[in-house]
């Protein structure tokens, strides 16, 4: 009786390991779920777009769209969620055009045909050079920028204005931690214990002095609101709440509360 108890028990202990080594070794493939390319030129999806290489610290060429418009008042750099690639965030692009804000979408490496692998810290190296590109090669003052996030984009962009602060940020569905997105969805894990890229928004924006803006919708089912809001809480934000709107809702890509947001914020 002892020894199928013991066997029962090494096989229940044998099941758990593989299971919390299978996340931990395939986790950056269940939080990073790009696309690939190649993708269109620029011109051919947004009017005025044109392609340009942002060159990373690390040896990475990465292909990003510039939408330049002429007399801007502000510059708006588009850090993207962990889905898709670039072209999905053409309309809105084309929204904050329309509003005279010149913008750059960003594609992450391993994203949009780009070269490399996704993680939390290849993810700060690709915003620096599209910083980078919009300040010496653009010629966009520091102070014209305005960095727009969208979920895990918002972890990037608020890290960035720790180092480099913008004139305005503007963060879509921004999570306090990935821990805490991670919890909700898999409480059967020990999240915290296993993640190995953190990106701890409150903590970030807790430490900006940069005006702040947080947008959400109170129906998301991917970043819970309470998160976004709690953001917003710690980093003293106007707040911007889209009823019924979940996470991949058109009114959270380019509808008009999200663009009105963006266009208060450049001022």
């Amino acid at each position: 009786m002892r020894r199928r108890v013991w066997i029962a028990i090494s096989a229940v202990t044998a099941v758990v390991v593989l299971v919390l080594g299978a996340a931990y070794v395939f986790q950056r493939q269940l939080v990073y779920l790009p696309t690939g390319g190649p993708l269109p030129p620029a011109s051919d999806v947004l009017p005025g777009g044109r392609d340009v290489t942002l060159r990373t610290t690390d040896g990475l060429a990465l292909g990003a769209w510039f939408l330049p418009v002429p007399g801007a008042r502000a510059t708006v750099l588009v850090a993207p969620g962990n889905g898709g690639d670039r072209s999905l965030r053409a309309p809105l692009a084309r929204a904050l055009a329309d509003r005279g804000l010149s913008v750059l979408l960003l594609d992450y490496r391993g994203y949009g045909g780009n070269p490399g692998s996704p993680s939390e810290e290849g993810l700060a190296l690709d915003v620096r050079a599209a910083r980078e590109f919009l300040v010496r090669e653009a010629g966009i003052a520091p102070d014209e920028l305005v960095y727009y996030g969208e979920s895990l984009g918002g972890a990037v962009v608020a890290e960035l204005a720790t180092e480099h602060p913008p004139s305005a940020m503007v963060l879509r569905s921004p999570f306090t931690e990935l821990a805490a997105v991670g919890q909700r969805h898999y409480p059967f894990l020990p999240v915290r214990l296993l993640l190995r890229d953190r990106f701890p928004v409150a903590e970030y924006v807790a430490a900006s002095e940069t005006p702040l803006t947080v947008v959400y919708g109170t129906a998301d089912a991917i970043v819970p609101p309470e998160l976004s809001r709690e953001v917003a809480a710690k980093g003293g934000a106007e707040v911007v709440e889209v009823p019924g709107a979940g996470h991949n809702d058109l009114a959270l890509l380019a509808g008009d509360r999200l663009i009105d947001a963006v266009d208060r914020a450049a001022g």
